[in-house]
């Protein structure tokens, strides 16, 4: 579970990170990152109604919010994510395509 310190809460930062961060898409979600001077990495999900019904896209954001907790911590510097589930999310692979895209632009940002 991502702790308050480490969740995107206002519009400001989620608009920001899409805005002027990196972007890895696959076929179930979209990962924008954006490396930030904050005290602390942050995360925050986008799951819209195209992606199902509300047990569908809460079940959906339950587990990107458990595999993007495992991996946060990891990251070596700071940066604020913006995981943005796509409809192929309820039935994708989206622990694979989460790693894939994490890794991707994590090496972005990086270089």
């Amino acid at each position: 579970m991502l702790n308050r310190d480490s969740r995107l809460r206002s519009g400001e930062d989620f608009r920001r990170t899409i805005r002027n961060g990196v972007r890895a898409g696959r076929e179930s979600l979209v990962v924008h990152a954006l490396r930030t001077d904050g005290p602390s990495a942050r995360a925050g999900f986008v799951v819209s109604k195209a992606v199902g019904n509300a047990v569908t896209r809460n079940r959906v954001k339950r587990q990107l919010r458990h595999l993007t907790a495992a991996r946060l911590p990891s990251v070596p510097f700071v940066v604020d994510v913006v995981v943005r589930a796509l409809p192929a999310a309820a039935t994708g692979d989206l622990a694979g395509d989460l790693a894939s895209a994490w890794d991707s632009s994590m090496k972005r940002l990086a270089a």
